[in-house]
Order: structure tokens, then sequence, then C-alpha cells
């Protein structure tokens, strides 16, 4: 891994776990503007609990070395919930500058994602090698 791709991965990912622990914490917390804007999406109260926790463990996950699998799993997690995020408001017709948010970490999600190193990834390909899928 180039000395480029490693502080692009960093610095992407450094990003990404202060917005999923910030927005997790205001999440657990239920701050009342947080609160006004699951119920105006058409959401529950108590999804603000799951989505905190879960991007306080996705955190985790995507920082700590070793366990690929785990670390695919909260990327698809951060995925899922920010373009999530992003079709909600864009369905309840809300302004951009309430898609930004949730647009920046979704960006954040794909850079740190792609960019890991080849030790945080569950499979590791060489593309100048070719496969062969026929058995």
């Amino acid at each position: 891994m180039t000395k480029r791709n490693k502080i692009i991965y960093w610095i992407s990912t450094l990003w990404l776990a202060l917005g999923m622990l910030s927005t997790g914490a205001v999440q657990l917390l239920k701050v009342k503007t947080e609160v006004d804007v699951i119920t105006h999406l058409g959401y529950p109260v108590y999804l603000l609990t799951i989505l905190g926790i879960w991007k306080f463990l996705g955190v985790i996950a995507i920082l700590i070395p070793k366990f690929p699998l785990i670390k695919e799993w909260a990327y698809a997690g951060f995925f899922f919930a920010m373009s999530g995020a992003i079709c909600s408001h864009i369905a309840s017709g809300n302004p951009i500058n309430e898609i930004f948010p949730s647009l920046l970490l979704l960006i954040l999600t794909v850079v740190s994602w792609y960019f890991r190193p080849a030790e945080r990834r569950l499979i590791s390909v060489n593309l100048n090698q070719s496969v062969n899928l026929n058995p």
C-alpha cells in the first residue's frame, strides 16, 4: 500500500469514526432536534437507540486491527444506514442541507472501505493475476 493510500485511508476513516460517534451519541442521548428529525421522517423514536448502538459498535469494528469479516459488516451497515437516511430525507422532501451530513458520511464510508489496507480486507485480490472461476 502506498503512503498516499494510507493517508487517504486514515483521514477518511478517522473522519468517518468521528462522524459516526458524534451522530451516534446524539441519537443515544435522544437530543430534541434528532427526535424531531426522526419523527418527521416517519420513524419511531426507539430507532435512535438502535442506530446509536450500531454506530458505536461499527466504529470499534473499523478501528481495531484484525477481524476483517466484522469490518465488512460494519462498512455495510454504515453504507445502508447512510443511504437509507439520504433516501428518507429525499422522500420527505427535505432540503439539500439536511441531506448533506448523511451524504458526507456515505462518501467517507466508501472512501475508507476502498482504501483500507490488505490486512483489513476479507479477501486480498491481486488484480494482475488471472483467476480461473471454472473448476
